[in-house]
C-alpha cells in the first residue's frame, strides 16, 4: 500500500467513502485512522481526487463514451481479455494502461491495432483521476466508443480511487483461488461485473465457481458474474454483449432525453 496516499481507508464500496461512518471497532483495527490529522489528510486528497474524477466522467460522456476501469490482481489476464475482445464486438475501444514501469502492455495492444495509451505510474500502487486525466485526452477516442482503464495489477488500493470511469469490472483467475472475494471485500462490493478468468484451468486448481459466485452474492448480490476463457472463447460473447447492453443503455436513454428537450 502506498504510505501516504490515504489507501488504507476503507470505503465499503462507496465513490465518497471518506463521508462514510466508520464503527469504532473498525477505527481500532487501524491506528492512524484515529489521528484527525492524518484523517484530514486523508478525505483532502480523496476530495481533490473525486473532483476530478467527476471532470473525467464529463469529458467521456460529451463524446458519449462508455468508460470501465479494469482491476485484478495481477496476471489475471486484464491485458489479454482487452488484446482478444476485438474479435467479439464491433465497438471501438481504445485502453489507458497503468503499470507500475515499462510499456509492455500498451504494447501488445498498440500490435494489435487497439489505441493505447501507457501510465508508468513510478511506485504508486494505483490509478488515480489526476494521472487518468492526463492520458484521456491523448487516447482521442471517437464519439459513440468505449474506453477501459486497465488499472495496476492490485486488489486493495484501486478499489479506494474514482478515476472517473462508468462502471468497475473486476477479473479474479482461477489460479487465484476463490477465497479472493471475501478476503478483499471493498473491491467486489464495488464491482458492476466479476469476470472470472482462466476457467480452463478448473480441473487442475482447487477453485469452486459456485463457492466464488456465493461469497459474491454475500456482498454484492446484484452483481453478475460471466466465466470466462480465453483459449476456447468461453465467455467472451457474454463480456461483449454486457459491454454493449451497458453502452447502448447508457447513452439511448441520454439521447431520448435530449431530442424530447428539441
Amino acid at each position: 500500500m502506498c504510505q501516504d496516499c490515504g489507501c488504507s481507508l476503507p470505503r465499503f464500496g462507496m465513490q465518497s467513502a471518506h463521508h462514510d461512518k466508520h464503527s469504532h471497532d473498525e477505527l481500532n483495527t487501524n491506528p492512524q485512522l484515529n489521528d484527525a490529522k492524518t484523517l484530514s489528510l486523508i478525505h483532502k486528497i480523496l476530495d481533490k481526487n473525486d473532483v476530478e474524477a467527476a471532470h473525467n466522467r464529463s469529458h467521456f460522456e460529451s463524446l458519449s463514451i462508455s468508460a470501465y476501469n479494469l482491476m485484478s490482481s495481477p496476471g489475471s489476464g486484464k491485458t489479454t481479455l482487452l488484446e482478444y475482445l476485438r474479435e467479439y464486438t464491433d465497438l471501438v475501444y481504445g485502453v489507458i494502461e497503468g503499470d507500475l514501469e515499462t510499456s509492455r502492455d500498451a504494447d501488445r495492444l498498440l500490435a494489435k491495432g487497439i489505441t493505447a495509451v501507457q501510465i508508468q505510474t513510478g511506485s504508486a500502487c494505483h490509478l488515480d483521476a489526476f494521472m487518468v486525466h492526463g492520458a484521456l485526452h491523448k487516447l482521442n477516442q471517437p464519439q459513440g466508443s468505449i474506453a477501459f482503464v486497465e488499472n495496476v495489477g492490485n486488489l486493495v488500493c484501486p478499489a479506494s480511487y474514482d478515476v472517473g470511469t462508468h462502471k468497475n469490472i473486476v477479473l479474479l483467475s482461477v489460479p487465484e483461488g476463490d477465497d479472493k472475494i471475501p478476503k478483499y471485500p471493498v473491491m467486489f462490493r464495488r464491482a458492476d461485473l466479476v469476470i472470472i478468468t482462466k476457467c480452463d484451468l478448473l480441473p487442475y486448481f482447487d477453485f469452486s465457481v459456485e463457492e466464488a459466485r456465493s461469497s459474491l452474492a454475500a456482498l454484492n448480490p446484484q452483481c453478475p458474474v460471466i466465466e470466462l476463457s480465453i483459449k476456447d472463447g468461453t465467455g467472451m460473447q457474454a463480456v461483449a454483449e454486457w459491454l454493449a447492453h451497458d453502452h447502448t443503455e447508457r447513452f439511448s436513454s441520454k439521447n431520448h432525453h435530449n431530442k424530447e428537450q428539441c
